[in-house]
């Protein structure tokens, strides 16, 4: 008799799958009610300190990649496309049965990004980075 492993919570695929579906709504959404001229919710580190923080212009950022805009995407907040790339190839590799696991020199790397990317945005060296 063969020991077959048992098979308990949903099939990966399903669960990458409404992780996608579920990210292609909220673009959709930021593709229907553009950021630039509608109102979400106001950032509250913004409306607390005046300082902009690392996700200050992300909506704006996303809306401009549904409209091919790469530049104004980079433009809002230059850290949303290329996380965008990274978060398609860590999805692909979920699809393909490798779940990316990133280790600890990944995660305090991101940290130190986004530590240094707020750090500049909200200096008068570094304005350009401001949404």
């Amino acid at each position: 008799m063969v020991n077959t492993p048992i098979r308990t919570g949903p099939a990966p695929f399903a669960v990458a799958g409404s992780a996608a579906g579920a990210v292609i709504a909220a673009f959709a959404l930021l593709r229907i009610r553009d950021p630039h001229v509608a109102t979400y919710v106001a950032c509250p580190f913004h409306t607390a300190t005046g300082m902009w923080c690392p996700l200050c212009g992300g909506l704006r950022a996303g809306a401009d990649l549904t409209h091919g805009d790469v530049v104004g995407s980079l433009s809002s907040n230059a850290l949303v496309a290329p996380a965008v790339v990274v978060a398609v190839f860590a999805w692909l590799a979920w699809v393909a049965g490798r779940p990316p696991r990133p280790g600890r020199a990944a995660v305090w790397t991101l940290v130190a990004v986004a530590l240094a990317f707020t750090l500049a945005r909200n200096t008068d060296w570094g304005a350009w980075f401001a949404p």
